[in-house]
């Protein structure tokens, strides 16, 4: 906190989502937190995004490379840090922060395998709850926000007991998304499945309110423009006991999606 009461935070990121997202976002909420800084890997990239922010955080600070994250992890002033970089580098930045105290929200995908993942989260749940405090570390899936998945899970509890689900995407990944090109997407373990896919899957988690328990899955390559897989069919069951389907096709020529619980 400063003088004016605001916390103050620095995003780790200049990319298309840190520059088409983060920092539109935070122009929004300009009366409730302060961007104080912004990291890249390079000093061009972080100039760039910086002057996007200009207009509500005029004081706003560049730093890049090895020796700007050491400078924003010293910077008692900075309470937070939005990780908003590619998958495959996320989570080691994040627990970095984590351990010099600062407040972490990190981008999806959590992290690149489910070992990679419980590493991560052993190694937080060994920092102590004392003083001054244990930092929190947030994954930034926004589905939890969403007004129609808000309203739906309340209707959960009425509509009696489930039999089975239904969760059918067909995606328009194509040429004229901005993210088509994306290099660590394009490289990420699992492609553009895992990237868009785990929204579906947090969306579903919420409505239905039980974890997944077993999943059998087959996958295909079909469109050769996109990395591999594209397609994935997918059996589950949950903890619950209820079993589904989640059929995922990354791109398609009439995007829609269809999630129905029976």
């Amino acid at each position: 906190m400063a003088g004016d009461g605001l916390p103050r935070i620095a995003v780790a990121g200049a990319g298309i989502f840190a520059r088409t997202q983060y920092i539109p976002r935070l122009r929004e909420i300009a009366h409730l937190v302060v961007l104080k800084a912004i990291w890249s890997r390079t000093q061009e990239s972080a100039e760039a995004a910086a002057e996007l922010a200009r207009d509500f955080a005029p004081d706003i600070e560049c730093r890049w490379g090895d020796a700007g994250l050491e400078e924003i992890m010293g910077d008692p002033s900075i309470s937070g840090v939005a990780v908003v970089l590619a998958g495959q580098v996320q989570v080691e930045l994040s627990l970095k922060m984590l351990k010099a105290g600062k407040h972490v929200i990190q981008e999806k995908p959590a992290s690149g395998s489910t070992m990679e993942a419980e590493k991560a989260l052993s190694i937080y749940n060994s920092f102590p709850n004392e003083f001054p405090y244990k930092p929190i570390w947030a994954l930034a899936e926004n589905y939890r926000f969403e007004p129609a998945f808000v309203e739906s899970r309340k209707l959960m509890s009425d509509i009696g007991d489930m039999m089975n689900i239904q969760v059918i995407i067909e995606g328009s990944m194509n040429s004229s998304n901005p993210y088509f090109n994306s290099s660590w997407r394009r490289n990420f373990v699992g492609g553009f499945i895992l990237d868009m896919g785990v929204h579906f899957i947090s969306g579903l988690r919420m409505l239905v309110g039980s974890e997944i328990a077993t999943v059998s899955s087959i996958s295909r390559h079909v469109d050769k423009a996109l990395p591999p897989p594209d397609n994935i069919c997918s059996l589950f069951q949950l903890e619950n006991g209820c079993a589904g389907v989640f059929v995922f096709a990354v791109n398609s020529r009439s995007p829609k999606v269809n999630l129905n619980i029976v």
